[in-house]
Order: C-alpha cells, then sequence, then structure tokens
C-alpha cells in the first residue's frame, strides 16, 4: 500500500473487538494437563465460533489425541485468507492458546481468569492470565485478518493463522504434532512469524534459539549410618561432585561465544533436586539431580552429551557410585538469516508503525518457531511486550495489541 494510514485507522477502530476478544479468551483457561489443566477445548470452541462471527470463516480443525485432556484432544485451529497468486507459498502467523498455571493467587490484584481494563504507566492496559502470553500475539493477528477482510485488502500470498496447543509444555501435541502428522499443511516456499517473543521496544527480532538439553542425573551409591561413612557410598557427596564438574567442565569445554545471543555462551545449570533421605544421620544411596542446558547451536547436543559421559565416568570411578541420566526435553533447532526477506520485511514494517530500528537476536529460551526453522521454513519470532509473561497480574498494551496487528497487516500485504 503507498498509504496505509487508511489501514491503520481502521484497525484503530478495532479496540473495542480486541477488549472483548482478549476478555473471552481469558474466561477459559486453556492449562495443560502436564500443569493440572484440561487442555485447550473450550477456549477452541469459543475462539472457533468467534471468528466464523466476524467473518473468518475458512477455518480447520486439527485434533491432537491426549486421553488426559477434556474431550480427549488437544486441538489447533487454522484460518486461510487466501492470496492472489498460487505457487509463491504461504504466510503463517503462528500463536498458542494455551496458557501457563497463574501461580500464587495471593501476589493477583485481581482474579486472573477476569480480564480487567486498568493502566500501566499511563497507558490502557487489560491484565489477565494469557492476555500477554499469547492472547496478545493471537488477538493482533487476528485483528490484521478482518481489516484486510472487510477492506477488501487481498494479500498475494495465502495468509494462514493458527492457533496452536500445547506451546508451554514443549508443543508435543501443538506444532510438533502438526508437522509429524501433516507434513503437506506446510510448504518449502513459506515463511511465518511467531508473534510470542519481544521487548517492551520492539526492537528484537528472534531469528536463532540456543540447543536446549534437560537432563535428570540418578547416582546409585550404598547407603549406610551417618557415622560409618567408609561402609557405603555417599550418593549425595557424589552428586554434588558431578554439579559441579559438570557446571565447570562443560562450560569450558564448550566455550565458543555468539555476541547474537544474550548471554553470548553456553549455559550449563544445575537446577531441580529431589529430596533424599528424610533424616540427617543416614548417608543416602540415591541422588537426583537435574540440569538445563542452554547450548549454542554451533554445538551439536550430542557432542556435549559424550563429554558429559566422561564426567559421569570419572565421578563414578572416584565415588564408587553408579550414575544414569535421561533427557526430559532434546530440542535443536536451525536459524534463520539475520538477511532473511521476512526479517528484512519485519524490521521495515516495525519502523512504519512504532519508528524504531529492530534488529536480528538469538535466545536461550525456546519458541514454536524452532519447530519451523527444523522443517526448512524461515522464521522470525517478534512482538512488542510488556513482559509481564509468567507473572502475577500480566498485562498487555492496549496500544501494543493494535500496533502490532498493523505490522502484521503490512507484512500480509507484501508478503516478503
Amino acid at each position: 500500500m503507498a498509504n496505509p494510514q487508511n489501514l491503520f485507522s481502521y484497525i484503530d477502530t478495532l479496540e473495542p473487538l480486541a477488549i472483548e476478544l482478549e476478555t473471552e479468551l481469558c474466561k477459559r483457561p486453556a492449562i495443560s494437563p502436564d500443569s493440572g489443566g484440561e487442555g485447550e477445548l473450550d477456549k477452541f470452541i469459543f475462539l472457533e465460533a468467534w471468528l466464523k462471527n466476524q467473518g473468518i470463516a475458512e477455518l480447520e480443525r486439527f485434533d491432537a489425541p491426549d486421553p488426559r485432556a477434556k474431550g480427549g484432544v488437544r486441538p489447533n485451529l487454522m484460518a486461510a485468507i487466501h492470496g492472489t497468486e498460487s505457487g509463491k507459498g504461504c504466510f503463517w502467523i503462528m500463536s498458542h492458546m494455551d496458557v501457563v498455571p497463574p501461580g500464587e493467587i495471593s501476589l493477583w490484584h485481581s482474579d486472573p481468569w477476569k480480564a480487567i481494563l486498568g493502566q500501566a504507566d499511563g497507558k490502557k492496559c487489560i491484565m489477565g492470565r494469557g492476555v500477554e502470553d499469547n492472547q496478545h500475539g493471537l488477538v493482533s493477528s487476528v485483528l490484521a485478518g478482518l481489516a484486510l477482510i472487510r477492506l477488501g485488502l487481498k494479500p498475494a500470498r495465502t495468509v494462514k493463522l493458527l492457533f496452536v496447543s500445547d506451546e508451554e509444555n514443549g508443543s508435543i501435541f501443538g506444532a510438533q504434532w502438526l508437522i509429524q502428522n501433516h507434513p503437506g499443511l506446510f510448504g518449502p516456499s513459506d515463511t511465518a512469524l511467531v508473534p510470542d517473543i519481544g521487548d517492551t521496544q520492539g526492537t528484537s527480532i528472534e531469528v536463532a534459539e540456543k540447543n536446549i538439553a534437560w537432563v535428570r542425573f540418578v547416582t546409585h551409591g550404598i547407603q549406610t549410618h551417618g557415622s560409618r561413612p567408609e561402609l557405603g557410598a555417599n550418593a549425595h557427596l557424589a552428586g554434588a561432585d558431578l554439579a559441579i564438574q559438570l557446571h565447570n567442565g562443560l562450560a569450558k569445554k564448550f566455550a565458543a561465544r555468539d555476541t547474537l545471543f544474550e548471554p553470548s555462551l553456553s549455559t550449563f545449570e544445575p537446577t531441580k533436586k529431589e529430596a533424599n533421605i528424610p533424616n540427617v544421620n543416614t548417608i543416602p544411596g540415591e541422588d537426583i539431580i537435574y540440569f538445563d542446558m542452554r547450548i549454542l547451536p554451533c554445538y551439536p547436543i550430542n557432542t556435549v552429551l559424550k563429554e558429559v559421559d566422561i564426567i559421569k565416568a570419572e565421578i563414578e570411578a572416584k565415588h564408587k557410585v553408579s550414575i544414569e541420566y535421561s533427557l526430559l526435553q532434546n530440542t535443536e533447532s536451525k536459524s534463520t538469516s539475520p538477511d532473511a526477506p521476512i526479517v528484512r520485511s519485519l524490521a521495515k514494517h516495525i519502523e512504519t508503525v512504532y519508528k524504531v530500528k529492530a534488529k536480528p537476536i538469538g535466545v536461550g529460551g525456546g519458541t514454536v518457531a524452532a519447530c519451523l526453522r527444523n522443517k526448512g521454513i524461515d522464521c522470525a519470532a517478534w512482538y512488542k511486550a510488556t513482559e509481564s509473561a509468567h507473572q502475577p497480574n500480566e498485562f498487555a498494551l492496549i496500544e501494543n495489541i493494535l500496533g502490532d496487528a498493523k505490522v502484521m497487516a503490512l507484512m500480509m500485504l507484501e508478503n516478503a
């Protein structure tokens, strides 16, 4: 569009619709069974009907079976806005329906499942669990799509809005399931935007993620009385030594730096520890610890695990114990080139809407963008955030929801 002001002005008129959709989505907790919830079905049913009522009629449902969830499924929803040119591939915007639990209720100023309007630094905001992560991105993508439909603007590429389940717990029933069970859904010429990571200025375009390994280590020793350590093998002592040697040894071995990321190095952090024995005067025969490893993409996870095996063997010999480990998460992600057309297009439109210059970054966290990149799809992850996701009193700024919708609408029309 030579002059996007008409488009921008129309999106601004959709503010009541944005508040309505945020409010209704917030009413319907979509928590994974892994976190004690029923899944996304109620939220999905509402969203599907709401989209149809607003004029987004071409919808397709994809149910991932999960007997633990309400209805026995984890639903995923796709909405299509057809373009004028075939064979160019699709432009996807993928957001997720699931949310994390509210945490300690006493820390909330209001009911986390009843969205309320308020002020944050003098700006209008909406507060409630999920309004930022990821309903902000979801609502922005819907507003952008509605604006095109209602203004009669046709994208060149077909635009597909994808609302997935299970992002907060690994995407096993969401993006990963779709890629594995519907391999023809995504094409090699497709590009994608994932509005699920960002900063308060809107200047960070995520193009790369560290490899992630979550590892559970079980140390087996010999239990004995606290006064006779020579008769046993102290699993707790060995586990503590293991934690220190892994933390220091892996960091030394895999010491490369990449300034695309913050921090710029790989991290190997001991995190969770399970209880062993309940009393003070017994030397434990078993000890369980966990590691969260965020590894620069230049190091394959299997290469790191070979060094883990070397350190593990040294600890076993030193303390006369045996150690086994298992991977709770094992995720490697390809990167999108910082100079990819979708990255340049996104940066251009961010500058048009927000008057700031955005730059490509890498992150240590994981998003569903990794699933698409590993499929060979150029993907950028971005939105203008309040950085309140997962916190008590989570909130989203209304101006950000509308502004991001403008960026998305411009991308839909350009379809780089």
